[in-house]
């Protein structure tokens, strides 16, 4: 697939270790735990999407109800199509790793990624060869976010697993890898465990 097929969106705002993007289309956020790429040819910074949100674009305002008389949501876009250009869909991403000079490295890049970088869905090729390696779940498991870390750890396994002929013998060796790294914190290792069988 090109490229240019799988654009999402632009980093709208961005720092060392994580970025938000705001999504071309409403509510077309990247699932939880998803990798996607930003970043020119030089150097693709991989992060792990970790938290999505549709808001208002006015700072101050907040959404009326507008479905009293339709039938279906979709009905109310269809009576309302303003609200297609008054609402926007944003998501952050922890960054883990990057490519530069054709070699990917499991930790933080030199620099952040440029405001109005485009964002990229990872095809699958590009997860199995970041996916090889387990050394970003370090940073995963030590982050610092708003959302429990266990369910983005164990989203992004998830998602990572699917593009493997064995997704089960993906996620055993990532539980054995998860095991070294949380051995002293059984019930969060437990926690993730549980939500990658």
């Amino acid at each position: 697939m090109p490229e240019q097929e799988n654009r999402i969106g632009e980093v709208i705002e961005t720092g060392t270790a994580e970025f938000t993007a705001q999504c071309y289309e409403l509510y077309q956020s990247p699932p939880l735990g998803s990798l996607v790429k930003a970043g020119d040819e030089s150097i693709k910074q991989y992060a792990i999407v970790y938290n999505s949100t549709t808001s208002i674009i006015e700072p101050g305002r907040r959404p009326i109800a507008r479905g009293k008389d339709e039938a279906t949501e979709e009905g109310v876009y269809r009576s309302s199509p303003q609200l297609l250009k008054l609402l926007r869909t944003e998501f952050n991403a922890l960054v883990v790793g990057y490519r530069e000079g054709g070699k990917v490295f499991h930790y933080l890049p030199p620099r952040p990624a440029k405001i109005h970088s485009f964002i990229y869905e990872c095809d699958d090729e590009e997860i199995k060869e970041f996916s090889n390696s387990f050394d970003f779940l370090n940073i995963l498991i030590n982050s610092s976010l708003p959302v429990p870390v266990e369910e983005i750890v164990a989203a992004s396994l998830r998602h990572m697993s699917r593009v493997y002929d064995d997704p089960q013998r993906f996620l055993v060796s990532a539980g054995k890898e998860l095991a070294v790294l949380m051995g002293t914190d059984f019930n969060r290792l437990k926690s993730v465990l549980s939500k990658i069988r």
